[in-house]
């Protein structure tokens, strides 16, 4: 039978069995492709997809356990590291005196500045800036010298026992008259250690702040 002759063929779907021989036959090879087709995308397709998130999770668990096993034989430097970090951190903490030795201390860079045969004109401490942990308290300092006594008075205020670091250091000429006289302008900051109470506050402070 030809295509034809086949579309203008009437044919009962009720009774596939009366159909000829070669249009069962066709007709069950077409049922035959649409079950597979179908079969595929219902359940092939749906077993392809849970392989693919199988396998991104799989993915996933390795790099997990690369970075603990990594942690892990990294462990001890970590630690002999941190214990490191925390000698440094407590050496640094000893050097900044506490609230009581910051007079002490202001005298202490005022007679590196006088042993040194510095003039002063000027020595005002500022208003003291809170940090986290720390107090930082700045002090304006005006010398009348020489460059040699300047040298001397840095160098002597950074051998101090506690930190005292020079900022914006500027000379100019005293008089210009005299070439030998100079005058020199910084700041000088100090440090010291907030107690457990002043840290507490500047935390509450902080945090209301933010709010």
């Amino acid at each position: 039978m030809s295509i034809s002759n086949l579309a203008n063929a009437e044919l009962d779907f009720r009774n596939v069995c009366g159909w000829p021989r070669h249009l069962q036959l066709m007709a069950s090879s077409v049922l035959g492709i649409v079950v597979l087709v179908a079969g595929y995308f219902l359940v092939i397709n749906s077993q392809l997809e849970q392989l693919n998130e199988v396998r991104a999770k799989e993915v996933t668990l390795k790099q997990e356990l690369e970075q603990k096993q990594l942690l892990a034989s990294n462990f001890d430097a970590y630690q002999e590291q941190n214990k490191v970090m925390r000698d440094m951190f407590n050496s640094m903490l000893q050097q900044l005196p506490g609230k009581a030795e910051i007079a002490e201390l202001l005298v202490d860079i005022s007679q590196a500045g006088i042993g040194n045969g510095l003039e002063f004109q000027l020595f005002k401490p500022q208003q003291e800036q809170i940090k986290e942990f720390y107090a930082e308290l700045p002090i304006q300092i005006r010398v009348v010298g020489t460059y040699h006594q300047f040298g001397n008075f840095i160098s002597d205020t950074a051998a101090l026992s506690r930190i005292v670091t020079l900022h914006n250091i500027s000379i100019r000429k005293a008089d210009k008259s005299d070439s030998s006289k100079l005058v020199m302008d910084l700041t000088a900051k100090t440090y010291r250690y907030l107690s457990e109470e002043e840290q507490a506050e500047y935390k509450k402070a902080k945090k209301e702040g933010k709010k």
